[in-house]
């Protein structure tokens, strides 16, 4: 199973860390694996070219995990763009979450949508 991790702070998402292999399917032909590694690869790349944010990014191979962290200190604009982004691409793995329960879980600590 995939797992997607939320970590958040006062006002917003702090990170998000997917790990683990859905199992869906054999690999190269696991869609809920290629999605939640497209989103959390355009997450990484949004945050730099979008918001002008240099993300902390987190590979373990061999866990099959990769974290995406924002810096501390942003400005108000930058923040707030962020904020988006991290939003947008969790709503991308709740849709898939609700499409492929089996697969893919998220940890949020929270219910309400973002």
């Amino acid at each position: 199973m995939t797992i997607v991790t939320v970590q958040r702070y006062e006002d917003g998402i702090r990170s998000i860390a997917v790990s683990g292999h859905s199992g869906y399917a054999e690999a190269g032909s696991d869609i809920v694996c290629a999605a939640a590694s497209v989103l959390i690869t355009t997450c990484a790349n949004a945050l730099e070219t979008v918001a002008n944010v240099q993300p902390v990014v987190y590979e373990n191979e061999k866990r099959a995990e990769i974290r995406i962290t924002l810096p501390e200190g942003l400005d108000p604009e930058r923040l707030y763009d962020s904020q988006i982004i991290l939003k947008s691409i969790l709503q991308g793995y709740r849709d898939i979450a609700q499409e492929y329960p089996k697969f893919l879980k998220i940890n949020d600590g929270r219910t309400s949508s973002c």
